[in-house]
């Protein structure tokens, strides 16, 4: 049975993959939602304010990185620290950029969800970990 099902597929050469993934990727990065995403993200890289406050949010967790670990901090230095995650999610630059990834993630996942439909296969679990 599986040599009968192996012998009705249609195998594609290599060369009309590539250029379906790159027909794919095309009209990817024609997208609203992906138009967006760079557009926020480039805004979040060239926001001095926004990028201050991440790097003061970053330091204070790589200092407190090994109680972090042992979940051991006290008290002040964690409302210290989550006073200065939340400065950094209250930048405009930050939350424009989440919802934008946001957005393009919710597409992709539309996007993986027809290709595994069409496909007959979970296209997520065959890119394996960090795909849409």
């Amino acid at each position: 049975m599986i040599s009968e099902e192996i012998n009705d597929m249609e195998i594609a050469s290599p060369s009309v993959v590539s250029k379906a993934a790159r027909d794919f990727a095309a009209a990817l990065v024609e997208t609203p939602q992906f138009k967006e995403f760079e557009q926020a993200s480039q805004a979040l890289r060239h926001d001095e304010n926004a990028q201050r406050t991440m790097e003061a949010y970053q330091a204070k967790q790589m200092s407190l990185r090994a109680l972090l670990m042992l979940n051991a901090v006290p008290a002040e230095e964690q409302a210290e620290l989550e006073r200065l995650r939340q400065a950094f999610m209250d930048e405009p630059a930050v939350s424009a950029y989440f919802q934008a990834q946001s957005e393009i993630t919710v597409m992709c996942q539309a996007a993986a969800d027809l290709l595994s439909k069409h496909l007959g296969l979970s296209f997520a679990a065959a890119c394996g970990p960090g795909c849409c």
